[in-house]
This record gives structure tokens, sequence and C-alpha cells, in this order.
């Protein structure tokens, strides 16, 4: 990256990405009233440009245009320019990606888009180059138009960017039928996710492939209720593929972020926080419901990642790791023949290059990124440690080419720790921690429960970001619930009640903050958040569970284990207003189907009366927690305060389990072979 005397308004921000931008040429603002100001004391129209650290074509963008000199004069003639990192302020990457699509049927980022001072778009794209390309208009012509038209045609321009202010809030306004909260909707669901099914190469639909976690993880819980095989056999096969292939660093662990291709072995190369831990969860699902030592192995691979390249030292999950390292995509990962030979010798670097597809012409610039050759059958695999990686040569030697791949230049790591994005990893940490027997990382989730509450709280309302010592920006929907449902799952780890009225207090707050009385859903932004040319409410799960699924998991788990009613009204309220969509668009409501499977699928409600830390204790909760059961509540302990507990005492001394299963009771029992037999039934 290139370095200019000149330093710009960013210089004193804490996001990477805008720190990225502080020696632009560009005179780059954060987003906030002193850049409004000037737009309208200069009458100029604002280049809101949104991006992430971990962004290949942000950078691309960054060193072609920001740091040309001639293109940052334009900007700095034309525009007030305002830099944000869309994982900061997700609110306006979701307000103005919602514009970009509307008016150009695609979107993505970096993100262009054009403000007038009152910031309501009216024109946007996504990346452009530094001259004109392959139909694509050079950045320098786009903003001599842009400016033109604005100097030119100011009157229609503010017309045109209150018409689409109003398409933008009619957009988000959600169709809210009579429709019944039945099983219907689970049942036909499948149907719509499966309908894209790659049976060749797993996942869903064609090149780039997505990680389609949220859909795996309503399709385990499918085949749990149904028993439809074909469901269980569409799961296994994405994540197979997913795991074998470039997708997943074979080295390291963890996933990247897709696949370029459909067979996905070619990955773009970043590393994002909330992919790896919704896939840690997937393979923990099918871990516990299958047995396969392959799922377990994935788990601890990318949980033993996070804790070692992703969590500070105080306890906080970090964002992403870069896709590029000395300015090229994926060099940090990729191998040639010569490279492997030199660290394993001729005859294990053969054999390992044959397993792994390593190939002297390589996929990308004469390299090859590590993915399990097709080439082979299923007995070599098998037989050279393709189920078991972790151990025999192929351990060895994958840790001897992890060592060396450590000496390079590594990819650059945003660190900043985003709420909502800790709270789907603690969750991961917390229940694999009882599903796989790690202590440690039932040790990672208390501090990273003490650090999002001990630096990400202020007067007891949530913040967004933390980086350096500081947090800054009011928490979204996503993060209250993340963390709510998070805690929920420590305190099933743990059974240290803290972490329930933890819980329930944030629980408190994101009703009063986000609940929306006249449409019956949670708002994405708080009341007293600042005022924008839209308050957007989420329902559609992307990347990430929407904000209102996630909210009515978390609600639906805090109202069964404490059985307080009063969550109720909020969780029924946002399921049935997101029914008629989850019937037409299942693939768009993952999260919230999972949710709805969890309202109306059978509830086992277990307690334990007794110490949760007594061997018998544990050999019992063992039983509960080894075993895939998506929609259970567990208590232990001895408190009778909490209701599952109470007139609820120890048979003959010993610690005694009690299961109800939609309200209907079974007989208490004190041997972990007895617990087992009931919870299969």
């Amino acid at each position: 990256m290139v370095q200019h005397e000149f330093t710009n308004a960013l210089a004193g921000e804490t996001s990477p990405y805008l720190l990225q931008h502080a020696h632009n040429p560009v005179q780059w603002f954060p987003w906030g009233e002193e850049a409004f100001r000037r737009a309208r004391e200069e009458d100029k129209p604002i280049l809101l440009s949104i991006g992430y650290s971990a962004c290949h074509w942000c950078h691309v963008m960054e060193r072609e245009s920001f740091e040309n000199q001639e293109i940052a004069k334009l900007m700095n003639q034309h525009f007030i320019s305002i830099k944000v990192d869309r994982e900061e302020r997700p609110d306006l990457d979701s307000i103005y990606m919602s514009f970009v699509q509307m008016t150009t049927g695609s979107g993505g980022w970096p993100m262009t888009v054009f403000l007038t001072p009152d910031q309501h778009p009216f024109y946007g794209g996504t990346y452009f180059p530094p001259e004109n390309r392959l139909g694509v208009p050079g950045f320098p012509r786009v903003l001599q138009s842009v400016a033109r038209a604005y100097r030119e045609n100011r009157q229609s321009i503010h017309e045109d960017a209150a018409r689409i202010t109003r398409e933008l809030e009619k957009a988000d306004s959600v169709p809210s039928p009579d429709f019944a909260l039945t099983t219907r909707i689970l049942d036909d669901a499948p149907t719509g996710l499966v309908t894209n099914y790659d049976s060749q190469n797993g996942g869903f639909g064609s090149a780039p492939k997505f990680p389609p976690s949220m859909a795996l993880l309503f399709l385990l819980r499918s085949y749990l209720r149904t028993g439809q095989a074909h469901l269980l056999k569409i799961t296994e096969h994405t994540l197979a593929a997913m795991a074998l292939g470039g997708m997943y660093d074979q080295l390291g662990g963890g996933f990247h972020r897709y696949s370029v291709d459909a067979r996905w072995q070619v990955p773009h190369f970043e590393k994002m926080l909330y992919d790896n831990a919704l896939l840690s969860q997937v393979y923990l699902d099918a871990y516990l419901l299958t047995k396969s030592a392959f799922y377990s192995r994935i788990v601890k691979e990318t949980l033993d990642y996070m804790a070692r390249e992703m969590t500070s030292p105080e306890g906080g999950f970090y964002s992403s790791q870069d896709a590029d390292s000395e300015n090229q995509e994926g060099r940090f990962f990729l191998w040639t023949p010569k490279e492997i030979e030199e660290v394993l010798g001729k005859n294990d670097a053969e054999r390992f290059c044959r397993y792994y597809g390593v190939k002297s012409e390589g996929q990308i610039e004469g390299k090859s990124v590590l993915s399990v050759s097709q080439g082979m059958d299923s007995a070599e695999i098998e037989g050279y440690s393709g189920q078991d990686a972790g151990t025999g040569n192929l351990g060895r030697e994958r840790k001897l080419l992890f060592e060396a791949r450590n000496k390079r230049v590594k990819p650059a790591r945003d660190e900043k720790v985003l709420t909502a994005w800790n709270g789907l990893m603690l969750k991961s940490f917390a229940e694999a921690a009882n599903g796989l027997d790690r202590e440690d990382y039932r040790n990672a989730a208390i501090r990273n429960a003490e650090f999002v509450l001990n630096n990400l709280q202020q007067e007891g309302e949530l913040l967004r970001s933390f980086r350096n010592g500081k947090a800054k920006h009011k928490a979204y929907l996503e993060d209250y619930a993340c963390v709510i449902d998070a805690l929920l799952s420590l305190y099933e780890s743990t059974f240290d009640a803290r972490w329930m009225v933890e819980a329930e207090r944030l629980a408190h707050r994101m009703v009063e903050k986000f609940w929306d009385n006249t449409a019956g859903c949670f708002y994405f932004t708080s009341s007293d958040h600042e005022a924008l040319i839209h308050r957007p409410r989420e329902l559609y799960d992307n990347v990430m569970p929407s904000g209102n699924s996630a909210a009515t998991f978390a609600l639906l788990r805090l109202q069964r284990v404490t059985a307080n009613s009063e969550w109720s009204s909020y969780v029924i309220d946002t399921l049935k207003k997101a029914a008629f969509l989850m019937s037409r668009h299942p693939s768009a409501f993952c999260h919230m189907l999972c949710a709805l499977d969890y309202y109306l699928s059978p509830l086992k409600e277990i307690a334990i009366a007794g110490e949760p830390h007594n061997r018998q204790s544990r050999e019992l909760l063992n039983q509960i927690f080894h075993r895939y059961l998506p929609n259970k509540i567990v208590v232990c302990g001895t408190d009778e305060r909490l209701a599952l507990l109470k007139e609820r005492p120890r048979i003959n001394g010993l610690s005694t389990a009690y299961v109800c299963v939609n309200s209907v009771c079974l007989p208490p029992v004190t041997e972990p072979e007895k617990l087992a037999a009931l919870l299969r039934k």
C-alpha cells in the first residue's frame, strides 16, 4: 500500500478498514455530521464508499483509484467523500445496498453510492475500474458525469432521490396475510431448499458457491423430524465436499469465504468469523447425529484455528483474516510441488501432492490450493486418512507444512471485535465444549462472554464494535439477539446462573429498544439510534441469521428455560409476520425455519437435580449433550428458583434426571443408561 504524507480525517478511527485509507490523497471523512455540514456548505454531493478490511476488490479499488493522485483530485474537487466499514455500520450498508440492488439489479463490495447532502441516494454501483473496461465506465468518467448531472439537473436529482427513498420504505414493508403457524411450512420447505442441489458436487446452485450453513442446520432438523434419508444424504454430501475441498484450510483449519468454482476447489481466501462460527455449529450437529469422527475433526480444527489465530489476549474474537498477502490473493495458502518436496522430501511429497491435488501447472499462477484429489477412489482416501487427517503420516506431513507456511508473510487480520459475530462464535465454543468434552473450549467461551459484557457494554446497553481499548457505535438487533442466544448456550455449558440472568436482562433491553408494535416484528436499529433516511427491518436471513430470526430463536429458548410467558407474544408475532414469506422463499429464511421447528416440534425439558460438576451429574449430562437434540432445554443444579428444578429432589441422594416432553413428564432416573433410553424415545 502506498503511504503518503497526507493524512485525512480517518486517522482518528479505530476500524482497520478506515485506517487503511487514512493516508489516501482522497479527503475522506467518517460518516458523521462534519461531512454532512461540509456537503451542505460547499454545495457538493456525497460520495459514499462502503467496504470491509478482508475484501479483495476493496483493496484493488484503493490501489487503482483512491491512491491515484488524479482520481483523488476529481473526488476532492467535486464531492465530499465518506468511507464506511460495513461491518461496523450494517445499517448504512443495508440501506444503501438495497438502493444499489434496486437500481442496478446486483450488489457487492466495494459499494459506491452518490448521495445528496441530506443522505438520499441518487446513483450507485460497486467496483469501478480506473479506466473504461469491458463495457464498465471508468471511475473518472463516473465522477465527472455525476458531478455534471448534479450541477445541471439538481431538481430532478432531488426528486428522484425522494422517490427512491419512498421505494426503499415500501420494499421494506412485510406482507402479513393470515397464515397459520403449522408444520406444513416445515414439511414444504426442504423441497424448496433442495431444488438447486448440485448432486455431483454438493451444495446448491452453481459457481460461485457460498457455504449454506443455515440451510444445512435446517435440513438436519428436518431429517430428525421426518426421517427422510435424502435430506441427511444431501447434507452430508455438502459437508464432505466443503471440508475436503479448497474452501477449507487443509493445514490450519477454518473455512475461507466461498468457492469461486462449483466443485469447492478454489476459494476466495478471506476468512470471516461468522462463517467459521456457523459452520462449526453445522459440523458439530452433524457429528452428534452421525458420530462421524470426520465431522468432529473439522469442528476441532476450526475452533482451534479460532483460538490460535483469531482470539485477542483478553478473549475477544477478531473479525476476519484477509484474502491477500504481499499484494497477491491467496499467496499465503498456495503451494507448488517443489515447495512441498523441500519440506517433506521426494517420496512423501509425491504422495501428499497426489492426495491434495498439487500439480506443476497449479490453479492460480502455477500454484495449487490444497484440496483432496477428486481423482482418488474412496479406498485410497480412507487409506490415506481422508477421514482422519489428524493422525498417521498425513497428520505428520500436514504439521510440517503448517510450520513451514507459518514462516511466510501472513495475511492481515482485522482485529476489531464485533458483538453479534462474537455471539455466534461464543455459542459454538460453548456447545462444542459439551459435545466434544473440551474444557478449553468452555474456558474460551467464558472468557469471551466476560470480554463482551465488560468491554462492549455501556450503562447496561450493548455497543457494536471494539478495538484498541475503545468501544463504539450503538448495537443493532443482531448484536443483542446473538449474545442472548450465546449466553443461554453458555449457561448450558457451565450451569452458572449469572449467564441466564444476563441473557434475561439483555432481552428486556432488546424488546424495549427494537420492538415495533405496529409491524409486529423488530427493527434493525434501536429507538435511540441516529436518524437515517429509513429505519430498516430485517427478516431475510443472509450470510448470518437476520436480526429478527436470531431474536425469535433466542426469546424462544429464554421463554422455555425460564417458564416466563412474557416472551411468547414477541415470538409468535414475529413468526406469523415471517410465515407467509417463509412458505414462499424458504432459502431466505433458514434460521427462521429453525426457530419455527423449535416452536412447533416436541420439546425435551431436561432437569438434572444435582451439583453440575460432580461425576454422576456429568455422566447424566453427557447422555444429553453427546447426542443430537436440537429442541431441548437443560438445567442442572439444586437452586429451586429455577422453574424446572422446583420440587424435583434428588433420589437417594443421587443426581436425578427429570425429562418432560411437551409438558408430559416421564419417571425420574438416576442411571445414565435409563436416561439414554428416555432420550431415544
